[in-house]
């Protein structure tokens, strides 16, 4: 009789098992990354009670911008130029009853508390985003810092003589001449070139996750 063979021993099972322990890391190149960090962005602090050093920039630009101004008004006779470098630089005493470049100057008289309340509420709102920027972007803070105080120091002016005191006259002999202008003007001018420069350039890489 032929010999009879259970199906069983013919069900062999060809599939291994890998039981080898799951790597740790994941590998990319010749470097190893903990999973546990992959895709994980770095933690963002804000200002919060540090805000105050740059309350203190501002108040720098506040107290500078209106010294000068005490020093123009007494020192300078209104529209008269005094030579600082020739011919690129005077002192020129004047008032500006509008906005940048004497925008609205002539007016009736309202441009004082529209652009007064204008700039008190970004004032306001500059001091609260102070409080909540990256603790990390000092150039954002700084350039907020120039701007509030600059905004500050020209409110001022607008509440006090209903105008905002200039006299740095920058030109180039009788050819071109710059709108007259002040400390203030400088910072919040600054002041936006550097937040300008954040948002383009360093406000991206504060999102990039760790590697």
């Amino acid at each position: 009789m032929p010999n009879s063979t259970d199906p069983s021993d013919n069900k062999q099972s060809h599939t291994e098992v890998d039981h080898s322990p799951t790597p740790a890391h994941a590998t990319t190149g010749s470097s190893s990354i903990p999973k546990g960090r992959l895709n994980k962005t770095p933690k963002i602090i804000a200002n919060g009670s540090r805000a105050f050093v740059w309350y203190l920039l501002s108040l720098v630009v506040i107290v500078i911008d209106q010294w000068t101004k005490w020093l123009a008004e007494t020192n300078l006779t209104f529209h008269e130029p005094v030579p600082v470098i020739e011919p690129f630089l005077n002192w020129t005493l004047a008032y500006n009853y509008g906005a940048a470049f004497s925008f609205l100057a002539d007016a009736g008289g309202w441009q004082k508390w529209f652009f007064s309340g204008l700039a008190l509420v970004m004032s306001l709102f500059l001091i609260v985003y102070l409080l909540k920027a990256p603790r990390q972007a000092k150039l954002l803070s700084t350039g907020l810092a120039l701007v509030l105080g600059g905004a500050i120091g020209n409110l001022i002016d607008r509440l006090l003589h209903g105008h905002v005191i200039d006299f740095i006259h920058v030109h180039n002999a009788d050819v071109w001449h710059y709108p007259i202008f002040n400390i203030a003007d400088m910072g919040i001018s600054i002041g936006v070139a550097l937040i300008v420069i954040d948002m383009l350039f360093l406000e991206k890489k504060r999102e990039v996750p760790q590697s």
